[in-house]
């Protein structure tokens, strides 16, 4: 049975795993909402189907998805990925599931924060939102794991944890006024400390232009292995990104993690920028409660926005030239998994993210 705890997780022994621990499966969403998903969402269902196969080849993956497109859902997608009926808002499952944590006994618990669609009534992608913020009870209670509940707006798209209590984040998200800015940076830390079970966090000032998140990390910096951050880069002294990559790269130069040891840091080099075409924007919904996009918005393109599973990454690729030399920085730095790349990531992208906003690991307990 589970249990909404009135304890935290660190009071309990339980921490976030760094993204490259063992999983025993993957959550997503469905996308269908006409006004963050083009043309229904048809378009983004076809690369759904890639992610999720992919992805299956490692773990076991589960799929969410309303009561109107569970048969479209079931029939396209591979007979061995699980498919529940699940009332959503949007598909965004990196920031709206929970945060599955482990202990040294081999339990795994959940960390459900208070979600409002990236900032609610202030500057927020769409309303309501109020399905969202169940979607993390609904699959702890699914797996019959207990729940640690916080009051604080977070999405772990602006959470990096490297698994040795060490939380790498930006102030732009979690301290803004749309979040918890009024809190104070130190009751925010508090709240980190005691719900991730960390121990020390690294604060950058910002992420990456053209992010509608207000600045979520996953974008910007991601550890890939305790005291190893790969970082996006450009040489490009004229590109909007360069003062933000530099900025960052000067913070954690001179950063050490919870176990006092001074950053490794890997660069890999950035897409080219993207925005909307005429016919995309074209395709979506519009006056239904979704931020608004036009052909011209910058998109925010990145490598950093992929998803390591037991034996695969998954990262998407944009018809660039950086492409294969982001997949093969990936081989070098995770020798021992397959690197598959999603050639039309893009529509993911078009959405408001990528392939880890989409998907929620399942972290193993030791020996599981």
């Amino acid at each position: 049975m589970s249990r909404t705890l009135e304890s935290t997780p660190l009071q309990d022994g339980f921490r976030m795993p760094g993204e490259f621990e063992p999983k025993s499966g993957c959550w997503l969403g469905w996308p269908e909402r006409p006004d963050v998903w083009r043309n229904g969402g048809k378009n983004a269902q076809h690369v759904w189907v890639e992610i999720c196969a992919a992805i299956a080849r490692s773990e076991p993956v589960t799929v969410c998805v309303s009561a109107a497109q569970y048969a479209n859902a079931r029939n396209r997608l591979p007979t061995d990925i699980r498919v529940i009926e699940m009332s959503t808002n949007d598909s965004w499952f990196r920031d709206s599931a929970c945060a599955f944590l482990v202990n040294d006994k081999g339990e795994v618990r959940g960390t459900d924060w208070t979600f409002n669609a990236y900032g609610g009534l202030n500057d927020g992608l769409y309303f309501p939102w109020d399905k969202d913020d169940q979607i993390a009870q609904k699959i702890l209670e699914i797996e019959n794991l207990d729940r640690y509940r916080s009051s604080l707006i977070a999405e772990m798209g602006g959470i990096q944890c490297d698994g040795e209590g060490t939380l790498l984040t930006t102030e732009q998200c979690l301290l803004n006024p749309n979040r918890n800015g009024h809190l104070g940076k130190t009751a925010v830390e508090e709240q980190l400390r005691e719900y991730m079970g960390v121990e020390k966090i690294l604060w950058l000032p910002r992420g990456c232009k053209f992010d509608e998140t207000d600045g979520h990390i996953d974008d910007l910096a991601c550890w890939v292995a305790p005291g190893e951050i790969l970082l996006q880069w450009t040489d490009d002294l004229e590109d909007p990104q360069y003062e933000i990559y530099q900025e960052a790269y000067n913070i954690l130069s001179h950063a050490t993690d919870a176990r006092g040891r001074r950053l490794k840091i890997h660069t890999i080099h950035q897409p080219t920028a993207l925005e909307w075409t005429p016919e995309e924007a074209a395709g979506l919904d519009v006056g239904t409660g979704a931020h608004e996009r036009t052909a011209g918005t910058k998109i925010c393109a990145s490598y950093i926005n992929y998803y390591i599973g037991n034996t695969v990454v998954v990262v998407p690729e944009f018809d660039d030239p950086h492409d294969e030399p982001a997949k093969a920085m990936l081989q070098v730095l995770f020798p021992d998994h397959e690197v598959i790349g999603i050639k039309n990531a893009r529509e993911i992208l078009l959405g408001g993210g990528n392939i880890a906003c989409i998907t929620q690991p399942q972290y193993a307990g030791i020996g599981k």
